[in-house]
């Protein structure tokens, strides 16, 4: 099991007297939705393949890679329903702070166990909503090498079905007017997998069932990322 899935179980168990958080707003995620087909749509050229397959109700956990900053928003506006992300902390200050807060966005400390982001998340599966996580805990390679605990804890904690994700061309090169961005009007592919279940119905929260789950996502999420390469050529 890795520390972060150590940390998250722990935390789940223990009791707590604190009142529970705020769960993100429903609501505000569809805005969110709306904001980012608007953004991605105007900006680049999504092509989006295998959307169907996201259960059109019931919770659901999107575990995306990760290559660069616009992954999120890209998903935002290319997903069929609308979807909480956990977010780093860092991002939630200031204006952008509230902003993310408004459109029904998480945010989770990634230096320890955050006990209120894991509660929100928990929350959204609880309440039939979509999840989206970067498996890989920060932005890198994008090729789901560096898997982290927290999908499997999710996964195996609320049994939500994990739908995997490819997003391609975002780290292709770079706007001459934003560095920070992909070249605008450029083609980004966003590739949608079949869902399937991190573990066995009833499973228990095992170290050991935790550390197989992982193990699992980790094979499907790079088989699918192969797949969404061929069919993509990318």
């Amino acid at each position: 099991m890795t520390p972060d899935s150590s940390r998250a179980a722990a935390a789940a168990r223990r009791p707590d007297s604190a009142p529970r958080p705020s769960p993100p707003s429903p609501r505000g995620a569809a805005v969110g939705r709306r904001i980012g087909i608007g953004l991605i749509h105007g900006g680049w050229r999504p092509r989006v393949l295998g959307a169907h397959r996201v259960p059109s109700a019931g919770p659901v956990i999107l575990a995306v890679n990760h290559a660069h900053n616009v992954d999120g928003p890209v998903l935002m506006g290319t997903a069929p329903r609308p979807v909480h992300f956990l977010i780093k902390r860092e991002a939630f200050i200031g204006p952008l702070g509230r902003f993310l807060t408004g459109i029904g966005q998480i945010p989770v400390d990634r230096g320890g166990t955050d006990r209120t982001a894991v509660t929100s998340a928990l929350g959204v599966l609880e309440r039939g909503g979509v999840l989206g996580i970067f498996p890989e805990g920060t932005r890198g390679a994008g090729d789901f090498a560096a898997l982290r605990g927290g999908l499997a804890y999710f996964a195996v904690r609320s049994g939500a079905p994990v739908v995997p994700v490819v997003v391609l061309g975002g780290a292709e090169g770079h706007s001459r007017l934003v560095p920070a961005l992909p070249p605008l009007r450029g083609r980004i592919d966003v590739v949608f997998g079949d869902p399937f279940a991190a573990a066995e119905s009833g499973a228990r929260r095992t170290r050991t069932e935790l550390d197989a789950a992982t193990e699992r996502l980790r094979g499907r999420l790079e088989e699918h990322l192969a797949r969404a390469r061929r069919i993509t050529g990318r």
